[in-house]
């Protein structure tokens, strides 16, 4: 599925490029890994869990592309400084960043404690913040680069339970609005994906009964959970030269539930 392609469009080939993937040990960050490594990219997995990135470095392995795995807590600066100096060592520079790690334990606000709060805003917002600052500025030698930003459509539509990570994430695609204002003209674009209902190990442990999980997705047009693969699809098309016009964009792929 995600293995080198011959017939793949001129517009998705990177090679020669380096992408940084943050929560690259399962789900959409592995699918995201496989997916920029098809395209010939070299890939930086980055996770607190080591042994599942070594699972996907072997995969891209087979594929006969090239990867390493650094682990990474992203809410940690020093983590992710380390991130930068094992790929300039590796790899010498950055092009691509795919900043999907992320956390959403379900809690009610009226029992949210502060702790927990500021648990999911240090990994998802302020983490992403300093994974993308620190790519950024070795994208600015080169005078170019792609960061997609993954967020989530709990970032325009409130969810009972999430109000942090709600609010990661809406604070994310600001953050990636000014993002990319602010580096377009020093070559660098900054976009967002905001995913759906996305079938991934993630979800499969969300603290939500059953039939509520099958009514979420009955408010999904398409009437079903989308893949990881969709949203690495989205994810390639940020990272090449196909998108060249777009910066601050949000792409939302979600199969019509805020359409609906």
């Amino acid at each position: 599925m995600f293995g080198m392609n011959k017939s793949l469009p001129k517009f998705c080939d990177l090679k020669g490029k380096v992408a940084v993937v943050t929560g690259a040990a399962k789900g959409m960050g592995r699918a995201d890994s496989l997916k920029l490594a098809g395209a010939g990219a070299k890939v930086v997995l980055c996770d607190i869990d080591v042994a599942g990135c070594q699972l996907v470095a072997d995969e891209i392995k087979k594929m006969r592309g090239e990867a390493i795995v650094v682990k990474c807590d992203i809410s940690k600066k020093a983590d992710i400084d380390s991130v930068v100096a094992e790929t300039l060592k590796k790899f010498t520079k950055i092009d691509i960043l795919v900043n999907n790690a992320g956390i959403y334990p379900s809690e009610p606000f009226l029992q949210m404690s502060e702790a927990n709060f500021a648990k999911v805003i240090d990994v998802n917002l302020k983490g992403s913040f300093m994974m993308a600052q620190a790519c950024a500025k070795e994208m600015v030698k080169q005078k170019s680069g792609s960061i997609i930003n993954i967020a989530s459509i709990a970032a325009i539509k409130g969810f009972p339970g999430l109000s942090h990570y709600c609010a990661s994430k809406g604070g994310m695609v600001m953050m990636s609005k000014v993002m990319a204002v602010e580096l377009a003209g020093l070559g660098i674009r900054v976009n967002v994906v905001d995913p759906g209902a996305i079938d991934t190990p993630g979800t499969h442990t969300m603290e939500m009964k059953a039939e509520d999980k099958q009514a979420m997705v009955g408010g999904v047009p398409m009437k079903r959970w989308g893949t990881a693969e969709e949203i690495a699809n989205a994810v390639l098309f940020l990272a090449s030269d196909e998108s060249s016009y777009m910066t601050g964009s949000v792409m939302v792929v979600d199969g019509g539930w805020i359409a609906g």
